[in-house]
C-alpha cells in the first residue's frame, strides 16, 4: 500500500515563500496535533494507513490551487469521502492586513489512491 499526505497550498494569495512554506507545515501538522490530542485523552488508536506512513517515509506531495473556492471544493470532496482533512486559517497577523483567511489543506495520511481521486488535476506546487 502507497500512503501519503497531500499538502494544498493558495497561490492566489501571493504570500511571501516563508509564509508559504509555513502555512504549508501547519497544514501538515495539524495530523500529528490531531492524534497527540487523542491521545492524551485515551484514544491512541491509529488507522492502518496512518501506522504505515508513520512506520515508512512520510511522503508528502504538495499541490496548488487559484482560489479559496478551489480549496474548500477540495477539502469537501476529501471530507465527503471520509479522508482526513484540515484547514489552515491564518490570523492575518503577518499578512492580509489582519483579516483571518484560508490558506492551507491537509489530506491524510491516506491510500495515494484515494486522495488521488480528488486531486490527480491539481498542478504541482
Amino acid at each position: 500500500m502507497s500512503v501519503k499526505q497531500v499538502i494544498v497550498i493558495r497561490r492566489d494569495l501571493k504570500m511571501r515563500r516563508g509564509k508559504e512554506i509555513s502555512q504549508g507545515s501547519h497544514a501538515a501538522m495539524m495530523w500529528l496535533s490531531e492524534r497527540l490530542r487523542r491521545f492524551m485523552y485515551g484514544n491512541p488508536h491509529l488507522t492502518e494507513e496512518e501506522m504505515e506512513w508513520m512506520a515508512g517515509t512520510f511522503t508528502k506531495i504538495t499541490l496548488q490551487v487559484d482560489s479559496e473556492e478551489a480549496l474548500l471544493e477540495i477539502f469537501n470532496k476529501a471530507r465527503d469521502k471520509g479522508l482526513t482533512a484540515f484547514l489552515v486559517t491564518d490570523s492575518g497577523k503577518t499578512e492580509f492586513d489582519g483579516v483571518p483567511t484560508i490558506t492551507a489543506l491537509a489530506i491524510g495520511p491516506h491510500e495515494a489512491e484515494k486522495i488521488d481521486e480528488i486531486t490527480k488535476d491539481l498542478k504541482l506546487y
